[in-house]
This record gives structure tokens, sequence and C-alpha cells, in this order.
């Protein structure tokens, strides 16, 4: 005799049967994906917690009340994987959004020494600024800007090939290489 489900499977709604029949059959989606929906539906037709772990592949019946119970809450997103562990992140929308705002800024020749922004360059920026952040690591860094949809490699700026500007005793001057094309062939 089984006992009592704390939280039994709430009635699924044609969409979600669809959804979870589409995911199931799936041969290029994620294998966890799959197992969690095929366990759901062996609930829905009425299976218990341990027939439907045997039927996804699992060993145990209280993964798939954890699943049913998750999906009752968020629904065809409990099928998604949560965070696995590791370390919190330390950086906040506020902080990210000052990393973006100093990326969108054109660096300066003078205050930064450099004509455009790489990572190790941003980082100093962001860790010199009064209002910036003093331990913020390049890693850090190049996950913001991929997570605001920047390709770094794209989207950088460049200096004109063969130039660049040389302290002197008249002032800061700019030096052109006139062979600087053939040297990049």
């Amino acid at each position: 005799m089984t006992r009592h489900k704390k939280e039994p499977l709430r009635p699924l709604t044609s969409e979600e049967r669809t959804l979870l029949e589409q995911v199931q059959r799936a041969r290029s989606d994620r294998a966890d994906r799959v197992a969690r929906a095929t366990a759901v539906l062996a609930v829905a037709d009425g299976a218990s917690y341990t027939e439907a772990a045997q039927r996804a592949g699992r060993r145990s019946g209280d993964g798939v009340a954890q699943v049913v119970a998750r999906f009752n809450a968020l629904g065809i997103a409990a099928l998604d994987s949560r965070h696995a562990g590791g370390p919190a992140r330390q950086y906040g929308t506020v902080e990210q959004e000052r990393i973006l705002a100093e990326f969108a800024r054109a660096p300066d020749r003078e205050q930064d020494r450099t004509a455009t922004w790489s990572l190790t360059t941003l980082q100093q920026a962001l860790r010199h600024a009064p209002d910036g952040l003093p331990r913020v690591s390049t890693f850090t860094i190049l996950q913001t800007l991929y997570e605001a949809g920047y390709s770094y490699q794209r989207s950088r700026r460049w200096c004109h090939t063969g130039t660049a500007r040389r302290k002197r005793k008249r002032g800061v001057v700019t030096v052109t290489d006139p062979d600087a094309t053939p040297k990049k062939r």
C-alpha cells in the first residue's frame, strides 16, 4: 500500500500536456528535461511516484515528488535545471550596470592609458574609479558583457594601424609607420 501523496499533481492543461509530450519525444533536448517530462506525464497518467521514476530512468520516487511539487508551482519551467551549487554571485544588477556604463564610455588616452578597452584595461578603470568595483575580475566583466549581448572580439574599437602617439620635447606627436600595411601581411 502506498502512502498518501503530500502534494498530488494538479490537472494538466492541453497545452501543458502537448509541450510535455514534445519534450519527452525530443531527441535533441537535454536528458534531464526529458526525464522530468516523462515523470510528470507518468504521474498524470495515474502512475505512482515509484513507477514514474522507473519510467523516467530514475531510482527514487522522492525526486519525482519534488518535480511534481515544482511543476504545480512553476508549470513547464519546472523542467529546467536550477542553480546546482557553487559560490553565489557577488555582483548584482547595480554592479553589472556599472560595468556596462564603464564599457560604454570611450576610454581617455591620458587617464586610462589606452585607446580601446581590453578586459584588463576595463578592470583597471573599474578598480580605480571612486564609484568603481575594487575587486572585480576580468571573468566577471566578460560574463557581464556576454549576458548583455556583447561579443568582445566583434564590438571593440581599434586604433588606426601604424599610428602611435609619442611624447617628445615639443609635446605629443602622432607617428605614422609607412610600412604598417606590408607588415600586416
